[in-house]
């Protein structure tokens, strides 16, 4: 069911659908709560799962000011969500821009994520002055001509073609859907969120210490990430790394049904306690 909550006087949208122990899916930067659908019909059948838009993303609210948009304030909005759903405890799992809210979110409240599923996230901790050269490039285009021209070009990136080739009508929806964006929301996004967070590796030291179990996912084909995966699967003592053959990087799209095998293969199994802490 679709819902509004007002956060700290910010107008988020979400959808809860299921009963049971909540699973909550954050979404990338090209996505929206739509993002997730068949992770939600798959999910809900044993799960109460959570998606929603971020600040930024239509339904909710878009605040103009640039100092609302950060890493810090997209945990932030998490967090309170949570509480405002009434959830002492919850899976946390997000994409790309979504699993650096996830990842963040575990080690500022290790307690409420009994586990963490972290997928196609880390873009921008390998070759950071290129991907702030290119983050600055899209945000004035962005700018100057707009949502849809864009989206154009964003959703038949390199690590995109993989999504269009498998399916094409997926990947029109997505198209269609991130073209819908506001153009403001989304610059402001990048602004402040992508090209501000911590690197994956400059998180070391926090990876370090995360207590909960973690499956981290990636494309084979999604270059960026793929680096920033390794290294935390190496670093975070619970966690577990899948690798997703010829895939790019909205794989909980491109390959549905072995993302929802995956993570509930993850899931029973810390349900079991049978998720056993590895070696690095």
């Amino acid at each position: 069911m679709a819902h509004v909550a007002t956060l700290d006087g910010l107008k988020l949208f979400y959808e809860d659908t299921g009963e049971g122990l909540p699973v909550i899916f954050v979404h990338e930067f090209a996505g929206d709560w739509r993002s997730w659908e068949p992770q939600i019909r798959y999910f809900s059948r044993r799960y109460q799962v959570i998606t929603y838009s971020a600040r930024g993303y239509p339904p909710s609210d878009i605040p103009e000011d640039s100092d609302a948009y950060s890493q810090t304030q997209a945990v932030g909005d998490l967090y309170l969500l949570l509480r405002h759903l009434g959830g002492d405890q919850a899976y946390i799992g997000g994409l790309s821009m979504g699993g650096a809210t996830a990842l963040n979110f575990g080690i500022a409240y290790p307690k409420i994520s009994k586990a963490l599923i972290i997928a196609s996230a880390g873009a921008g901790s390998d070759n950071t002055e290129e991907f702030r050269q290119t983050g600055d490039a899209l945000i004035a285009r962005l700018g100057n001509e707009g949502m849809e021209a864009m989206a154009r070009d964003y959703a038949r990136g390199e690590t995109r073609l993989q999504f269009l080739r498998k399916d094409p009508r997926g990947w029109e929806e997505f198209h269609q859907g991130l073209a819908a964006h506001s153009a403001l929301g989304s610059a402001l996004t990048y602004q402040g969120v992508q090209l501000k967070r911590p690197t994956i590796y400059a998180l070391e030291e926090k990876l370090q210490a995360l207590p909960m179990p973690v499956l981290v996912m990636i494309g084979d084909e999604d270059g960026p990430c793929v680096g920033p995966a390794i290294f935390m699967k190496r670093v975070i003592p619970n966690a577990g790394l899948s690798v997703i053959a010829q895939s790019g990087h909205t794989i909980n799209l491109e390959e549905p049904d072995l993302f929802n095998r995956t993570v509930s293969d993850f899931l029973t199994a810390v349900e079991g306690g049978r998720w056993v802490k590895g070696e690095g």
